[in-house]
């Protein structure tokens, strides 16, 4: 039977059974484009939501669209071809994904507008705004301004990634001359606000391109003669990857210090302009900057570095952005006068942002402060600029404390800011190690180690997010602090592998990468397989952010094909293609994406009724499996178990925010059915917790904790 299941995968394989990764991950950012469309979603998240997909849409560029280009490079024969095909065709979606941008940018200032919110161009000033405009251009922006006239002799300096830049188009005469001047949005502000028409009320913004555009005769203080002049917005993305050698001479922060300079320099992988540019114009800067065939030009709208909507003001009505949800508290954590008591009683489980952060915290500043703590051990992959668990790491060995922090230090895009913060706890007596060579450091771990009635005690945290408080207010992220003994001796374990890299731990409880998560996931879906063909009723539910090893994708299909009801919950790249029939009809998968960015990873099987909890930071990717360091905790609190299983339950039923994920890529809403009420599952969740509250859905997958509430309760 297996054999014949998987002579059937592999005649399957030549028929795209595997969505490229890549167009998986267009069609997540399209989902963030839907939530912009959406005329339910207040306006001003609504332009918020276009600041998200530009960045998204620039780190896919950075990280992705350079790796298919290094394919290409590298590769020949088949290969090469296919990945030649598949840089066309995410060229062509980026294509139409940007002309759905620029359609729902017009409808959404048009919308802004209609509640007094205006962001006008520098052709719509009157007399008095344009006066303004000049004096603040003069005083604030022409002192920032650096322009570079282009020419055929004359060597350009190196253009910063994803900075914004104005190619102006100067006319003198007869003669064209063309420069380049970077928009200083890292020192002044994107978003300006004018004064705003006699007689019209509201509030009034122009952009700082917009405010040079009025004023180009100025820029160039009357070196050029200019008889017209224009200017076109344009951004350069650069391949992200960073190159370690291997020499041993050179210490690991030098090293990346050095591989941060050259990825200032690094290839230019995408340039997106104003589609109106003159074609004499463009062609300059593909001559000057040295665009080959294989990189991406993509023409857009009038403005670039959307990024920056994230940032934009709510200056109207509170209702113009989403209703906050208010963090609830913990009672139990707030009447113990120690966290640690708390813990001792129970395992603490925590889902952020609908708890608050501080409990972490508090956790750290007690830990600092607490004589019976000897030692904290962590794992810091991306924390906030101004980092409170910084702070209470530094205090903790003020207090006499033994503190090792594991710095990774090359957490994409956070490299220059962990050297910094490496250096940092390191002058103030901090232990700093970097992990392993060629394995980043990814778990989400604390270790606590206290003096208790003579021995010494584990406390443990074991997350799905960083430690970071900024983070934990804008993504959904699962946190379990437990005393259980054994899962402590398991997190010091891999401390201590960290530490001395040629061990190899045996782990009692914990699924570790790179040696233990494969297989461990692999054996618990095999055992729902075995359950299955033995007639037993087997399932799962598995949530993560990126679902794309292929073994894992083989495996679901095969556990599909044994009768397996297996549930994916993928927020971002999916390459398992459900509903495929004699391969995957047993599988369904959905994406939820809403005012929180989703980012637990949650594993739970159905185990004939006696359902297995796993969590932790790794996603179903290779990388994660096999080429990181990740932990995945089992969970044994039944309290704990409920809330997952609970949210997990919410989240599957989601009608209102929830998008099919299927092999079309259509990114179809969930529809409402009769059986079951509107249900939105972040604000669900949030009611859920405060008040114990469930909405009305089937209630066919409830784990046993949730089975033996609903007898008491009957």
């Amino acid at each position: 039977m297996a054999n014949a299941i998987k002579k059937r995968l592999a005649d399957y394989l030549d028929q795209d059974l595997f969505m490229p990764r890549e167009l998986s991950w267009l069609s997540f950012n399209a989902r963030v484009l839907q939530e912009a469309a959406d005329e339910s979603v207040p306006i001003i998240e609504r332009l918020r939501y276009l600041g998200i997909f530009s960045n998204n849409l620039d780190e896919f560029f950075r990280v992705r669209v350079a790796e298919v280009r290094r394919l290409i490079s590298v590769s020949g024969g088949d290969n090469r071809q296919q990945a030649r095909e598949l840089l066309q065709e995410i060229q062509d979606r980026v294509i139409v994904l940007q002309k759905e941008f620029d359609r729902n940018y017009a409808l959404i200032i048009r919308a802004l507008a209609d509640r007094k919110i205006y962001l006008i161009n520098e052709k719509q000033l009157d007399e008095r705004q344009a006066a303004f405009v000049q004096t603040y251009f003069t005083n604030t922006v022409l002192p920032e301004l650096e322009p570079i006239m282009l020419g055929d002799n004359r060597d350009l300096p190196v253009l910063n990634d994803e900075s914004l830049y104005l190619a102006v188009d100067i006319k003198s005469g007869d003669q064209y001359n063309y420069a380049v001047v970077e928009v200083p949005t890292d020192r002044l502000d994107r978003f300006v606000e004018i004064p705003r028409r006699k007689g019209r009320g509201g509030k009034v913004f122009i952009v700082l391109d917009n405010i040079m555009r009025a004023c180009l005769p100025q820029m160039f203080r009357g070196v050029l003669p200019i008889s017209a002049a224009n200017a076109y917005c344009f951004k350069f993305s650069r391949d992200a990857e960073l190159e370690l050698d291997a020499g041993i001479t050179q210490s690991l922060i030098d090293k990346m210090e050095s591989s941060l300079k050259q990825r200032r320099k690094a290839e230019a992988v995408r340039m997106v302009y104003d589609g109106k540019m003159p074609e004499r114009l463009l062609d300059t800067l593909r001559a000057q900057f040295g665009f080959g065939k294989y990189d991406s030009l993509i023409p857009g709208g009038r403005y670039h570095n959307s990024k920056d909507f994230m940032g934009f003001p709510n200056v109207g009505p509170k209702y113009l952005e989403f209703k906050p949800l208010p963090p609830i508290r913990i009672p139990r954590l707030d009447e113990q006068p120690n966290i640690f008591d708390a813990i001792k009683d129970k395992d603490v489980f925590l889902y952020y942002p609908y708890h608050p952060f501080d409990y972490v915290i508090d956790l750290l500043k007690t830990a600092a402060l607490d004589p019976n703590v000897t030692k904290i051990k962590i794992c810091l992959y991306r924390v906030a600029r101004h980092s409170r668990v910084i702070d209470a790491l530094v205090n903790a060995v003020h207090n006499g404390k033994k503190v090792l922090a594991v710095v990774e230090l090359a957490a994409r895009f956070d490299e220059e800011a962990n050297i910094n913060w490496a250096q940092a706890l390191t002058e103030n007596g901090i232990e700093v190690i970097f992990g392993i060579p060629g394995l980043k450091v990814h778990s989400k771990l604390l270790l606590i180690e206290r003096r208790e009635d003579g021995q010494m005690r584990y406390y443990s945290h074991i997350g799905t997010g960083n430690f970071n408080e900024k983070t934990a207010r804008l993504y959904t992220d699962f946190t379990l602090l437990t005393r259980d003994q054994n899962l402590g001796r398991d997190v010091d374990a891999v401390f201590d592998f960290l530490r001395y890299t040629y061990k190899q731990p045996d782990y009692r409880l914990l699924l570790v990468s790179p040696n233990g998560s494969r297989s461990g996931l692999l054996a618990l879906i095999d055992k729902e397989i075995d359950n299955a063909k033995s007639g037993y009723r087997a399932a799962m539910t598995l949530k993560c952010n990126n679902l794309v090893d292929r073994e894992l994708v083989l495996k679901l299909y095969e556990a599909s094909e044994a009768g397996v009801e297996v549930r994916l919950i993928i927020r971002g790249m999916c390459s398992l293609l459900p509903g495929v029939e004699g391969i995957s009809e047993n599988i369904l998968a959905i994406s939820i994406v809403d005012r929180y960015l989703e980012h637990p990873r949650v594993y739970v099987f159905y185990n004939r009724g006696n359902p297995r909890y796993y969590m932790g930071s790794a996603d179903l990717m290779t990388r994660n499996l096999d080429y990181r360091v990740e932990v995945l905790a089992p969970i044994f609190d039944e309290d704990a178990q409920r809330v997952v299983q609970d949210t997990l339950d919410q989240q599957w039923y989601d009608n209102t925010r929830a998008r099919v994920i299927d092999k079309q890529q259509a990114n179809t809403y969930v529809s409402p059915t009769k059986k079951v009420a509107r249900i939105r599952s972040q604000e669900s969740i949030h009611r859920y917790l405060a008040t114990g509250k469930l909405p009305r859905y089937p209630k066919s997958t409830m784990s046993k904790p949730a089975r033996r509430r609903k007898k008491r309760k009957k």
